[in-house]
């Protein structure tokens, strides 16, 4: 493709033409950063620049990575004193030369300077067109370019880690690897092509299958931690769900240490989910309220049932709360045997005795201390509520996040794999069938353009654009 036709889909004039934005967030702040990029970049801010420390200071003269204090004028006009930073392509964000200006933070000064700039000749920049540039000029990878909007959307430790590393090109290394391995095991392929003839193979067909397992065994785990990756980045949804009045409102209200949720005596109280989000030790949990499971001839709890039903399914995470009282561990044990129905593995479903408060804890506890994985609370006097967060920080840290040095959080990449994995199955059942080779090589191809997808060795505008439009203007 020609890597710059997206430019002129988006109706531009050049493929480098000098583009503005504001950098930081719009509004009134002490200081606010405008980022221009593109051909005579540094020469047209150095037409508005005045340096207050050396007046025959030139910014066309000066060092990269350098910063300089000044004034700007338009038109005999002092607009403010700024401090601009200068760097010079190809060392630069986006390859080009760069110029941010830092003035200060007034939403006029910033549009009054913007003005002036687009006098001459400046345009303003579309969204994620700094990052799109970065990735043209063969700054950062797609998906490289796609952590850096992940990086800014980051609301939590890990989502914020996880970004980081892969915008650092973990995991495009990753990719890399798998191409090269895919590579040389095409070219194999195809040298044998060369002499189909001669009836030459150039590699066992043992060697070849194995080679092709191996490389589905890396790409399924991949594939696999995109359930700890996609959690990481949205957050970890835990279902709170039992039967009415177990006190699920109450807790969800604990947690969040505001009244949220309706609670009331009456059974069927909560007749739809509640969700709200909250950060334990910089992970980010989406607690969800729910319908409490129970038979009923209330329509509209029904459905609300349900969606309870449906949720826990979901969820990689399950609290189910019991009224300590009113609960026997049999009625318990059969209770969570019929939740197991709806959950992929015990792993996700922790037993949790509520009203602990009005109960001889010590007897209690010895009766329900053998049911695994069991914490004993008191939603409505918050007691071992911090305990239960802590529970759920490292389930998550030794379940999801096990193994996940590198985690797959973009759906398009999880896409992508689960394509190249269909064409590499494809591939090692052709091998099997003894298919023949031209046959083999195209599913190989296949397997080759979606890797090359998620790093951008292969792009078409379509994809540039869905995926770079989603960008903040100013990135």
């Amino acid at each position: 493709m020609d890597k710059f036709g997206l430019f002129f889909n988006m109706q531009k004039a050049h493929k480098n033409d000098p583009i503005i934005a504001l950098a930081t967030a719009p509004g009134t702040g002490a200081i606010a950063v405008l980022r221009i990029s593109g051909k005579d970049s540094i020469r047209i801010v150095d037409s508005l620049f005045k340096s207050l420390k050396k007046k025959t200071l030139s910014l066309s003269n000066v060092a990269s990575h350098t910063m300089h204090f000044g004034m700007l004028q338009s038109d005999g006009l002092l607009l403010d004193e700024v401090l601009v930073s200068v760097f010079k392509g190809p060392h630069s964000y986006t390859g080009e030369d760069t110029v941010e200006i830092s003035c200060h933070g007034s939403p006029f000064i910033q549009q009054q300077i913007i003005s002036a700039f687009l006098k001459k000749g400046v345009r303003m920049a579309e969204a994620g067109e700094f990052t799109l540039r970065a990735f043209l000029n063969g700054k950062m990878d797609l998906s490289q370019a796609e952590a850096v909007a992940d990086l800014i959307a980051s609301d939590s430790e890990f989502s914020h880690q996880l970004a980081l590393k892969q915008m650092r090109g973990g995991f495009s290394g990753e990719i890399e690897k798998l191409r090269q391995e895919l590579i040389h095991f095409a070219s194999l392929l195809e040298l044998e092509l060369d002499f189909a003839e001669e009836d030459v193979e150039f590699a066992s067909r043992t060697e070849l299958i194995h080679t092709i397992e191996k490389l589905e065994s890396e790409i399924q785990s991949l594939i696999d931690s995109f359930e700890a990756g996609n959690v990481i980045k949205t957050g970890i949804p835990v279902v709170i769900a039992g039967k009415p009045n177990v006190g699920k409102s109450t807790l969800l209200n604990v947690l969040l240490n505001e009244e949220r949720a309706i609670v009331s005596d009456i059974a069927g109280t909560t007749r739809d989910t509640i969700e709200e989000e909250i950060f334990v030790s910089g992970i980010k949990f989406r607690f969800i309220d729910t319908a409490g499971i129970r038979e009923t001839s209330d329509a509209i709890e029904r459905i609300g049932v349900q969606k309870t039903l449906e949720k826990i399914k979901e969820s990689p995470v399950i609290l189910y709360m019991f009224d300590i009282n009113d609960t026997t561990v049999s009625s318990l044990q059969s209770d969570l045997e019929d939740l197991r129905s709806h959950v992929s593995s015990e792993f996700k479903l922790i037993p949790v005795a509520n009203k602990i408060d009005k109960h001889d804890f010590i007897k209690i506890h010895a009766e329900f201390s053998g049911i695994p994985g069991i914490l004993f609370i008191s939603a409505k006097e918050k007691k071992n509520v911090n305990e239960l967060r802590q529970l759920l920080v490292d389930k998550f840290k030794s379940g999801l996040l096990k193994g996940t040095d590198t985690a797959v959080a973009n759906a398009r990449h999880a896409d992508a794999l689960h394509k190249t994995s269909e064409a590499l199955n494809r591939v090692r059942t052709g091998i099997q069938s003894k298919v023949t080779m031209d046959f083999i090589t195209g599913d190989v191809r296949i397997a080759l353009h979606y890797l090359g997808e998620i790093t951008g060795k292969i792009t078409t505008d379509d994809l540039l654009e869905n995926i770079f439009s989603k960008f903040c203007i100013g990135k």
